[in-house]
């Protein structure tokens, strides 16, 4: 385990000592910690072995690491999941090759590492440890066997699935998808989060929704300043309970399932403050009932609300379903359901009329574009999209 400045200093020596791509892995601690942080890092180079990194006494210490290994090329699986706590320790990857991408740009049914593993290397990965709490001290000895075996295989892997990728003719789909990860940062934060609260859907009035959001700001406050889960502070299923019982006293919030609690008793005030919160909000201040958007209305509604948009989307699900069926990849690959959607809603046929396929082409092309998508997902996607968009559903009346 590397935990010193002086270790750090030594075990890039070795990693820059070896040859070739870089196999890099990361532990997290979620569903214990409120912070994506990485509690271990794991490297893999030909010719260097492996090296543990216990991040958490080195994170200013790690520059030596950092001028050895941002250089090169990074091979991960689902990189998207580890990069941003890897970029947060000033580890960024020069380049980038993610196994678990790669196998879905090669058609493979499953795409978890063991299943990808046995499917192209024959070898049976060890399991066990992935979803323990990896903030605890001192990790255990069999905890660091698992974590090594993540990365034991990862540049063996990544051959083989580049040889598969060549001989599918995507080698340059999974380059493009594989930088445009690399740059991608890590996800904005969603607005509106609370509503995510499970069992949300049981409560019907906005004055119920306030108290979700009041009692949810409250936990999720304390769940950061204490680098806990939320969950771990108060259960979803307390927070709608509390929500829709409305209780009026410390006495009858202990009532309720969970609130009585010996851990939750000592939190009594800050709950109901939160409760109180809510009971006094004017009704100009209350949550809708129904989650705002600023983008098109969910699918389900296109029919009543949008007819002629809905056919439209149904006719590009169809193309898309089967152009994925025709090159192996996965529908969700080809494009984010998202730049679908909009570009279904917001197609205005008057606005092309008389334009030909080649026409509509380039206007869906520079509608990708500006969803980002990339260039060999425009070439495949964008003459599929054009034609259902000048369909014999594009300007249908519906009574």
């Amino acid at each position: 385990m590397v935990d010193t400045p002086r270790a750090v200093a030594e075990a890039a020596a070795r990693l820059a000592g070896g040859t070739g791509p870089l196999a890099v892995d990361a532990e997290r601690a979620s569903g214990f910690r409120y912070s994506n942080r990485a509690y271990l890092l794991q490297f893999r180079r030909a010719g260097a072995g492996t090296v543990l990194v216990d991040p958490i006494p080195v994170a200013d210490d790690l520059a030596p690491l950092a001028a050895v290994v941002n250089p090169l090329e990074w091979v991960l699986h689902s990189a998207d999941q580890d990069l941003p706590g890897m970029a947060d320790l000033g580890l960024r990857p020069a380049s980038l090759f993610d196994t678990e991408l790669a196998g879905r740009l090669a058609g493979f049914d499953r795409v978890g590492l063991a299943a990808v593993v046995e499917r192209l290397l024959g070898l049976e990965l060890q399991k066990g440890h992935g979803a323990d709490d990896w903030s605890r001290r001192p990790l255990p000895e069999s905890w660091l066997n698992y974590a090594a075996l993540d990365v034991e295989v990862l540049v063996e892997l990544r051959d083989a699935m580049a040889a598969e990728l060549d001989s599918q003719g995507k080698t340059d789909w999974a380059a493009q998808e594989f930088e445009h990860i690399r740059l991608a940062g890590p996800p904005k934060p969603k607005p509106d989060r609370w509503r995510r609260t499970s069992q949300i859907h049981s409560l019907k009035s906005p004055r119920q929704l306030a108290a979700v959001r009041e009692l949810w700001r409250a936990r999720d406050e304390i769940a950061a300043r204490r680098d806990i889960a939320p969950g771990r502070i108060l259960p979803d299923s307390a927070i709608t309970a509390a929500a829709a019982a409305n209780p009026m006293s410390v006495d009858a919030l202990r009532a309720l399932p969970v609130f009585g609690g010996p851990r939750q008793r000592r939190s009594s005030r800050v709950w109901l403050q939160a409760l109180d919160r809510a009971r006094s909000l004017p009704d100009s201040e209350l949550p809708p009932v129904t989650q705002p958007f600023t983008g098109p209305p969910p699918a389900g509604r296109w029919a009543r609300k949008h007819p002629e948009a809905a056919d439209r989307l149904a006719a590009a699900r169809a193309g898309l379903s089967a152009l994925g069926e025709q090159v192996r990849v996965p529908v969700e690959n080809l494009l984010t359901p998202e730049v679908v959607r909009r570009l279904c809603w917001d197609f205005v046929p008057a606005d092309h009329a008389g334009e030909n396929l080649d026409d509509l082409t380039a206007f869906v092309d520079a509608s990708l574009v500006a969803g980002d998508a990339r260039p060999w997902q425009r070439q495949l996607t964008a003459p599929v999209l054009a034609t259902a968009l000048g369909g014999p559903t594009a300007g249908r009346r519906h009574p």
